[in-house]
């Protein structure tokens, strides 16, 4: 979608149900979200643009010592940084437009936040896969054609999947191939060549590298992004759509979380173990939220012990988004979080835990404790929704004191208006909140009703100082959890499965070129037995037999007998080929398994973005006090980026994370003066 857009207007060739398209992906629907990822993709190229006119002024500042020059360089460089403020703010809005994908039919809910798909750029496997088969296969690629359009056509659908278990199951599929691809064609040896480009989801900052690994966790969080879209079209209206909206956010933040174990030195900022967490605490929250949503669909009984499992629950959810909220506030993600989804954070945190205050103001002030009342239950319900008394009371006398429980039930009532009041000047306050009418009535709806309660109840006579309401205990029956969706390990057939069995024809083998060895009996023997499972190995080979004489050597490998391919069969399989040997003999092909460890790592590094010098420290790098004195300054040689991707593995990361006195996005002072020559590819 970065390199081909669709205009509106534009009309498929052929009815998509027909399988003219891959399932779960349509590049042609013009829905709502397809034009704003269209939006985002215009908006990639222009950032990465205005990166490279900044980066050649940069350049130019550094080479020139004619001051008029300087100063126009300086000019030209100030304009830029105003066009990407500018590029960026449009970029927060689009993660800001939540209304698209919201169903269609909701009239009554609060908006959700999804995740906007990460864009890349088209990638062409042909030309290096079918060299790197045909070099360290020893096969013509050109067979592998059919395979090599497959995966091409699999990673292009990935680009537009669609909102549905589909549009996973294809993500999932490409993912699955990627691992067998990389194991097969990505040595730890050499480059192969492709290089795979990704824009960062909220800053619009390419990271190009020849590593599988970005591509893999790439692919990892536009999964966990749509299972996002998903939970916000559910229909939360409904039972159904609620559980479906729940499984899906679980499910988003476990698909987070297995990124974030798994690929521990991402590139990409918006994949840093830091925005990851953050990430995952806001699915969580949503999930929580649809679960209180689900608590109160069939409505909410007028009911002492119900009113008050109503104010823990709300009090859960007010709990959770407050987390969410905290993590965004942190330096750096506060400057690279849209503010929109701060400001939405705050606003949730306070309009539950108001809705927490109601429903015990509610509790203490429509109910009183009568002789047919369970006082002990009661009086337990009330202990356990504080961590100390009001006033220090104890929970039956403030049952028993109609007075107390009407002073303490107003307390909460203030609370709850007070907190209904800061969630509608939070709205007021951001541009995006104020475009989402069902969200201003909800506030305002909830505002009036407690409005109403305290009006119910006040006294004209009454000029006492209302007391503090204490905090409730946030309680909840059925706490949101990550789930780990099957969709990460999905078994799919390898693409190029005739190269052989993976345990052994891979890429981190070398092989010589298959050798052609005539077999001939001597003596009914042909000098040598077989082991293995497959491809199965030449053992106990007689050194004087005719095969010995050929070439044949000990460990060999069969991979075909005459015309017949063997890397798939086992010794029992191959044996039965062999039998029919007569004394003219057979010819079988052989390979053998060459040692690997004399080959040297490459020198060069395979990370840039967008073509400038630079890894995507661009955002994450700071000034490095030795950079003020450039005659002084030591150039260090620079850690290969390939080495970042999975756990556990002692290499060294290409990511330095922002610091404490980190800026934004666009500050001056974020990006480096100098870079090492050898990064560049």
């Amino acid at each position: 979608m970065t390199d081909t857009l669709i205009p509106n207007g534009c009309k498929t060739n052929g009815p998509v149900e027909n399988g003219y398209f891959k399932k779960g992906c349509n590049p042609f629907a013009q829905t709502g979200r397809s034009k704003l990822q269209n939006k985002r993709a215009l908006l990639n190229q222009q950032i990465i643009k205005q990166m490279r006119m900044r980066a050649g002024a940069e350049n130019l500042l550094k080479a020139t010592s004619n001051n008029k020059v300087r100063e126009q360089v300086v000019l030209e460089l100030s304009y830029v940084n105003s066009d990407l403020q500018l590029l960026m703010e449009q970029l927060e809005g689009l993660n800001s437009s939540v209304e698209v994908y919201q169903n269609v039919q909701e009239t009554s809910s609060i908006p959700l936040i999804p995740l906007g798909l990460k864009e890349t750029k088209d990638v062409d496997f042909s030309v290096p896969l079918k060299d790197f088969i045909l070099e360290h296969y020893s096969e013509d690629g050109s067979n592998f054609q059919d395979q090599i359009d497959d995966l091409m056509d699999l990673r292009q659908a990935c680009r537009t999947p669609s909102r549905n278990s589909s549009g996973v199951d294809l993500l999932s599929n490409y993912y699955s191939q990627l691992s067998f691809l990389e194991t097969r064609f990505f040595s730890p040896t050499r480059q192969l060549g492709i290089f795979f480009t990704w824009y960062d989801s909220f800053t619009g900052m390419p990271v190009c590298q020849q590593n599988v690994s970005l591509e893999k966790a790439s692919i990892l969080f536009n999964m966990a992004a749509l299972y996002s879209q998903i939970g916000t079209r559910a229909d939360r209206q409904t039972q159904a759509g609620l559980e479906d909206a729940i499984a899906a956010f679980q499910k988003s933040a476990g698909v987070l979380h297995f990124l974030k174990e798994t690929f521990t030195h991402t590139p990409s900022y918006d994949m840093s173990p830091a925005m990851l967490s953050m990430l995952i605490r806001m699915m969580l929250a949503q999930a929580q939220e649809c679960m209180f949503e689900q608590i109160t669909l069939p409505g909410i009984r007028n009911e002492f012990f119900g009113l008050l499992k109503m104010a823990q629950e709300a009090a859960k959810v007010g709990e959770t988004y407050s987390h969410v909220h905290q993590s965004m506030i942190q330096t750096p993600i506060k400057n690279n979080v849209p503010f929109f989804w701060t400001t939405m954070s705050h606003l949730k945190t306070n309009h539950y835990n108001s809705l927490a205050h109601y429903f015990v103001s509610t509790a203490l002030l429509d109910h009183q404790l009568t002789p047919s009342d369970d006082e002990d239950k009661q009086e337990k319900a009330l202990s356990q929704l504080y961590d100390a008394m009001p006033e220090g009371r104890s929970p039956l006398d403030i049952l028993k004191n109609k007075e107390d429980r009407r002073r303490i039930g107003k307390a909460h009532l203030q609370r709850s208006i007070m907190g209904h009041e800061e969630a509608i000047r939070t709205h007021s306050h951001c541009r995006h909140l104020q475009k989402l009418d069902i969200l201003s009535d909800i506030l305002q709806a909830s505002l009036k009703r407690s409005l109403t309660k305290f009006d119910q109840n006040d006294k004209e006579d009454e000029f006492t100082d209302y007391m503090l309401a204490p905090d409730i205990i946030s309680k909840t029956e059925k706490k949101a959890e990550m789930e780990i969706p099957a969709a990460t390990k999905v078994k799919v057939t390898d693409l190029f499965h005739r190269l052989g069995p993976l345990s052994v024809f891979s890429a981190k083998q070398r092989w010589s070129a298959p050798r052609t060895v005539r077999l001939r009996l001597q003596d009914r023997d042909l000098g040598f037995t077989l082991k293995g499972d497959v491809p199965v190995q030449i053992q106990s080979l007689d050194p004087l037999c005719p095969a010995a004489a050929e070439g044949l050597r000990e460990g060999d490998y069969i991979v075909a007998v005459g015309d017949t391919e063997c890397k798939w069969l086992g010794v029992s399989d191959v044996m039965k080929l062999l039998k029919d040997v007569d004394e003219e003999g057979v010819n079988i092909r052989v390979v053998s398994m060459m040692d690997s460890s004399s080959q040297p790592m490459p020198t060069k590094s395979a990370t840039y973005c967008g073509g400038l010098p630079k890894t995507y420290s661009m955002i994450c790098l700071a000034h490095d006090e030795d950079d003020k004195n450039p005659k002084s300054r030591k150039v260090a040689k620079k850690p290969s980026f390939l080495s970042w991707g999975l756990k556990n593995k002692k290499s060294s990361s290409t990511l330095s994370l922002p610091t404490a006195d980190y800026n934004g996005p666009w500050n001056r002072s974020s990006y480096p003066n100098s870079f090492n020559e050898s990064a560049l590819y």
